[in-house]
């Protein structure tokens, strides 16, 4: 019998050994090899065993036999990759200019195995006539406890396999004698470790309004026309999730699957709590906050075709499906789609590509939708959807309040809350009503500082000050580093250190003392870490247990609490001032949404904006809810300082642990880069220093690249490695690359 080869991508990223190797596949494995599966191989002069990924499968090569060497054997430790996610890998690989292995292990679902819970039951397998004979039998044997499972099953026809064993004290290896001599039969299904859901509610029939319903009949019309791709465009209330559900029972219909992007587990909360009581059992979830059990058997319902939808963050568009029909990203302008780690993918633009490999529709939606996601749509790359009225009943946009800080200050006013936010939170709390109180900042204090010489207590791995918690203890929000805050000044041993600034705890603090009859909540990340807190602190507050919720971003997306009437936005510019050309953007999508938590029935409700930049576009088009003259304001300003989306960016990362070789290593690769890339056209910027210099120990700089054509920017990337490789022998420096 011919031999039969397979191309391989080695599972070691390094752009040196990024391409196909050819093996044999043995006799004894050609039955079980296919496309997507991890195997063993020997690779080069290394006595340990490589990992590596089938993605092509062939009866010939043109390399010399002479030259190949056998797969050794199947991995036992990870699964079959589904051919389209191998194709999807290949492709980011090209596409985020990373390795094709880290693309490969990237779109992978979970990798080890995992056993598997089962339900069993033992059930007779003998006449309830014959019982009087078995019992003389197993008396002259002396087997207690079999007698004690043969008279238990008397009146009963099975027993759970747990009762046996702890109830009637029969030890596992009995059960399995008594079934091998035929005394009895064990049936087993396999139980999902599902993660613990939100109370179901009943299900209700809702009737979409006429916005709601041309959209629905449109999107069914354009599915079998073959229009794809779509931008939903609806004001904050006015029932996406609906049309989402609308949509997803339609996909489902006609034999397909679903993917559900949130962006967080703070906002699955209702998510899936209203899909769950629609789809029940279909659904499937995954979100980090999962045990590695409960995450391997979600991709197992998908794998055993038990769920046909996938709910979760932006790891959930790799689920092995074999046949979606529809991916929807909900709140797609959220800065959590875009991955952090190599490669730094954007979850939409890998979405646009998974729905073209499965012919699948794509619907992003956002009462915010990202800049470049609304000009694509304004450009006819998505067919755009409006939803412009709140679909809940009698509910209506809120009467917004900009409070200038400045002027409250003039007026002798040092408090946190102007006197607009403080007569309306005493009338809600009169009312009975709930309030919302948001600040984009966690903890106590921003950072603690010496009066004597002025320094501020700073992280010894980060380039930042820490944040004083209401424990004591300092901590920094990029690596997690803590201390207990000191007595004495680090730098000068004064005594005089002082928390400045405010975050989520002290406002929480100050809330109680100046409204002492309130109940407060606060949801942070420091209080949502705990597994299913976050749903537990939501459901509280919906349920009217509390009447004022604190919290940073997590609290004001895509939550639904139809008692709250009034929203304080506590410090309205803390977003404006990042280093960042997307501020304004952040600025106006938080503020906008945060306003949309208030006026979702029909009581009348409040939004309080507090802020020093009240004239500052973000914050006035955020008050009236007016997206479009934001977009026109912004479009302009991207257009005459060139960022994205009028031009694409490379970012290039450098990082080492040593200072000195960061900054020789810049030298030398910025005197040959200019070089190698003066043919291009390409506009160079930096390198400089992040906004943060130093994190996690290491010292940075970043270059940006900027061109009119992407496919440009790669090639500039693929020429950078080889700078890198060139000089980067002995300087041991880390390269980050990025995509916008």
């Amino acid at each position: 019998m011919q031999e039969r080869f397979a191309k391989l991508i080695l599972d070691i990223s390094h752009h040196k050994v990024d391409k196909l190797f050819t093996y044999i596949i043995p006799k004894e494995l050609e039955d079980e090899i296919e496309v997507g599966q991890v195997v063993e191989v020997d690779f080069g002069n290394s006595k340990i065993s490589r990992k590596a990924y089938v993605v092509e499968i062939s009866d010939d090569t043109d390399i010399e036999y002479s030259k190949l060497r056998y797969i050794k054997e199947i991995s036992k430790t990870q699964r079959i990759a589904d051919v389209k996610l191998v194709k999807l890998a290949l492709w980011i690989s090209k596409f985020y200019g990373c390795t094709m292995a880290r693309a490969i292990s990237t779109v992978l679902p979970v990798k080890k195995k995992v056993a598997a819970v089962l339900d069993s039951y033992v059930y007779r397998n003998f006449l309830v006539s014959d019982i009087d004979k078995l019992t003389v039998i197993l008396r002259k044997k002396r087997r207690t406890s079999w007698l004690r499972l043969i008279e238990a099953l008397k009146d009963n026809e099975s027993l759970s396999f747990e009762y046996v064993k702890k109830v009637l004290k029969i030890s596992p290896v009995n059960i399995t004698k008594m079934q091998d001599e035929g005394y009895i039969r064990i049936e087993s299904t396999r139980l999902y470790r599902n993660p613990e859901f939100i109370q179901k509610k009943d299900k209700q029939n809702i009737e979409l309004n006429k916005e709601q319903s041309y959209i629905v009949d449109n999107f069914k019309k354009d599915i079998k026309e073959n229009e794809r791709n779509y931008l939903l465009f609806g004001i904050t209330g006015s029932g996406k999730t609906v049309v989402y559900i609308e949509l997803i029972k339609y996909i489902l219909s006609i034999g397909r699957q679903v993917i559900f992007l949130v962006p967080e587990i703070g906002l699955s909360y209702q998510v899936i709590r209203q899909l769950s009581a629609v789809f029940g059992d279909r659904l499937a979830i995954i979100n980090s906050s999962l045990s590695y059990g409960e995450r391997h058997d979600q991709f197992q319902k998908v794998t055993d075709k038990k769920a046909d939808i996938m709910i979760g963050p932006r790891t959930a568009l790799f689920t092995p499906f074999d046949n979606i029909g529809l991916i929807i990203i909900d709140e797609e302008h959220d800065g959590a789609y875009k991955n952090e780690n190599m490669p730094r993918y954007d979850a939409r633009r890998v979405a646009l590509e998974i729905a073209t490999l499965h012919n699948a529709s794509l619907v992003l939606g956002s009462a915010t939708p990202s800049i470049e996601s609304y000009t694509l749509a304004l450009q006819g790359k998505y067919k755009l959807f409006k939803l412009t009225k709140r679909a809940g009943e009698g509910s209506n946009i809120t009467d917004t309040h900009i409070v200038d800080l400045r002027e409250e200050l003039k007026r002798g006013n040092k408090s946190i809350f102007s006197v607009k936010l403080t007569q309306l939170i005493l009338d809600r709390l009169k009312k009975k009503e709930q309030i919302i109180l948001f600040i984009n900042r966690r903890g106590y204090s921003n950072f603690v500082s010496c009066r004597s010489c002025g320094d501020a207590i700073k992280c010894v791995h980060c380039d930042v000050s820490m944040t004083l918690h209401k424990d004591n203890i300092l901590r920094c929000h990029y690596c997690g580093y803590s201390i207990a805050l000191p007595k004495n000044c680090p730098s000068c041993n004064s005594r005089f250190l002082a928390g400045f600034g405010i975050g989520t705890q002290r406002l929480e603090s100050m809330t109680a003392k100046m409204f002492p009859s309130a109940r407060i909540l606060r949801l942070d990340t420091d209080n949502a870490h705990k597994k299913n807190n976050t749903d537990k602190i939501l459901s509280s507050f919906e349920n009217g247990e509390y009447d004022i919720l604190i919290g940073t971003q997590m609290i004001v997306k895509g939550h639904d609490f139809s008692k709250v009437t009034l929203v304080g936005i506590m410090a309205a510019d803390i977003s404006l001032y990042t280093s960042s050309y997307t501020a304004s953007e952040r600025t106006f999508a938080l503020l906008t949404q945060a306003a949309g938590r208030a006026g979702r029935r029909d009581m009348h409700s409040d939004v309080v904006i507090q802020s020093y930049k009240p004239e500052h576009y973000a914050i006035k088009a955020a008050a009236t809810q007016d997206y479009e003259s934001f977009y026109d304001a912004e479009i302009s300003y991207r257009k005459m300082l060139l960022y994205p989306p009028a031009i694409h960016i490379l970012s290039i990362q450098f990082a080492a642990l040593s200072e000195d070789k960061l900054l020789d290593f810049e030298k030398k690769f910025m005197s040959r880069l200019h070089e190698a890339v003066k043919g291009y056209k390409a506009l160079i910027t930096g390198p400089v220093n992040p906004s943060v210099y130093k994190l996690y120990d290491y010292y940075r700089k970043i270059l940006y690249i900027k061109h009119y054509q992407y496919d440009i920017l790669n090639e500039i990337k693929i020429i950078t490695d080889g700078i890198v490789d060139e000089i980067n022998t002995s300087l041991d420096i880390a390269i980050l690359y990025d995509f916008t």
